[in-house]
């Protein structure tokens, strides 16, 4: 065929070359010379663009990655059993490099002989920029980590109950209508209650929904950290730029802010910019704004302006289903006993995750599955460490270390609700948990009599029926001492 057509062209120039036609013999010449030259080159382009279009069919929906960067190579030599394809940088040469006996196969079983394949990267006289192996572009998850949101926190993996259920269906009211459904969102609760969950979950979701929307999540002291740094480098407009334009600020533990003048200054306006502008805002804390000392009373209006919301501490089901929920993030096999025999022991939900995780560390090797009979061999384990004997002092420096106080501080004259409180825990821990006389327990913590205990165990027995938020706190110290709750 090719040898025909360049017969054909060489008759047709010799015959214009007897008719005297120099001028279209010149260009004929040309025109042969080119096509003999570039031959080769245009059928190996034909070559690689049909095989592309062969791979097209099934290659590319089951390697669509590989598709996709396979058509960035360039043919180079094609001869009887090797196709040599170029690179435009190392690293796609070294992706390619791990891919060949696959493409390979593809090239073979099209050429329906047997294909081998080589890579070269192309040189370049001038150095220029390669472009990289990836045309990148960050994922929704990338975009949400730069901007403070953890993976881990979704609505997916939040358990729901009926003690955060009002706080939940809230979230989704914010998520559906961003800006005018309840702005700010205020949630308040203790350690451990799933406020910072949530929060991120609605920041996700709103950003899932509309990735134009600009969102960010810091805790109340990375705000205050950040103004600090701007104002001593002199930068507050690349600060105020960075918070102002958001259509969506999540800030935990807001109650951080209080007592610090300039950082509420600034937090009021960059509130008013925001919610000006249409934006959201969610804040977390550990207390209601009515009881955040130190707070301006015109940023705890604003606080309260929108829904305050309460997460209670979860109870029995909830931490089941938490428990639940992280065994299947960790592939943990756990049976459903089991779960409600750890949840109805540890009532602090971090320690949840570290409980679970302790139990089937121990169980490898014996179990797959972390059993009813694991879980209750680890708490009798526990059990006879902590029956080792308790001293007084040990129960009074203990209370005191929880609570950031000297030892000292119990036993002073002091009346103030920062050491009185302790010290009435301190008593109710000494009669429950060690069975002191009321006596005795007024001896070690210096009162006067007797009365003042029980004053001091029937306030504590008091706060732990009405306050659930003193009752975690309550609850976690006396785990940490190793007791029963």
């Amino acid at each position: 065929m090719v040898c025909w057509l360049f017969q054909s062209i060489i008759f047709y120039i010799l015959f214009c070359y007897i008719l005297t036609k120099k001028d279209m013999v010149d260009k004929l010449l040309k025109s042969v010379y080119y096509l003999w030259i570039n031959y080769p080159h245009f059928m190996l382009d034909v070559f690689w663009r049909e095989f592309l279009t062969y791979l097209s069919a099934e290659f590319a929906k089951k390697q669509p990655v590989i598709f996709l960067f396979l058509k960035q190579l360039k043919p180079t030599t094609l001869n009887n059993d090797r196709l040599v394809l170029s690179c435009t940088n190392q690293g796609l040469k070294t992706f390619f490099d791990k891919k060949i006996r696959l493409l390979e196969e593809e090239l073979s079983r099209y050429a329906k002989k047997s294909m081998a394949i080589e890579l070269t990267v192309l040189s370049k006289a001038k150095k220029t920029d390669e472009p990289p192996l990836l045309s990148f572009q960050p994922s929704t998850d990338d975009l949400l980590t730069r901007s403070g949101f953890l993976n881990k926190y979704s609505f997916e993996n939040f358990a729901v109950s009926s003690s955060n259920q009002i706080a939940f269906a809230a979230a989704q009211a914010v998520v559906n209508a961003p800006g005018s459904a309840y702005n700010p969102l205020f949630v308040y609760g203790g350690v451990g209650v799933g406020k910072t969950h949530l929060a991120q979950a609605v920041g996700r979701k709103i950003f899932e929904l509309d990735q134009n929307k600009r969102v960010f999540f810091c805790p109340g002291d990375l705000f205050t950290n950040e103004l600090i740094e701007s104002i001593r480098e002199k930068s507050t407009a690349r600060f105020r730029k960075k918070y102002r334009y958001l259509n969506l600020l999540v800030v935990d533990d807001i109650q951080f802010i209080a007592g610090k003048q300039t950082v509420q200054e600034e937090f009021f306006h960059t509130f008013n910019s925001i919610a000006s502008a249409g934006g959201q805002i969610i804040l977390t804390s550990d207390r209601h704004p009515s009881a955040i000392k130190n707070l301006e009373d015109r940023l705890r209006s604003r606080f309260s302006g929108g829904l305050i919301i309460d997460i209670q501490p979860p109870d029995f089901e909830l931490r089941t289903a938490i428990l639940l929920i992280k065994a299947r993030e960790k592939n943990i096999p756990i049976d459903i006993e089991a779960a409600k025999l750890i949840a109805e022991k540890i009532t602090d939900t971090r320690s949840l995750e570290g409980t679970l995780l302790t139990i089937y560390a121990n169980n490898l090797g014996v179990s797959e599955t972390v059993s009813v009979e694991a879980v209750s061999r680890f708490f009798r384990k526990s059990e006879q460490k902590i029956s080792r004997r308790f001293y007084p002092e040990d129960i009074i420096k203990s209370v005191a270390l929880f609570y950031n106080l000297k030892p000292s501080k119990l036993r002073g004259e002091t009346k103030e609700s920062e050491v009185a409180l302790p010290r009435q825990v301190a008593m109710y821990v000494l009669r429950k948990h060690l069975n002191l006389k009321l006596s005795q327990i007024a001896h070690f913590l210096n009162r006067k009599d007797h009365t003042t205990v029980i004053h001091g165990v029937d306030k504590v027995n008091r706060l732990l029926t009405q306050d659930p938020v003193f009752k975690q706190r309550f609850n976690q110290l006396v785990e940490s001492l190793g007791f029963s709750t």
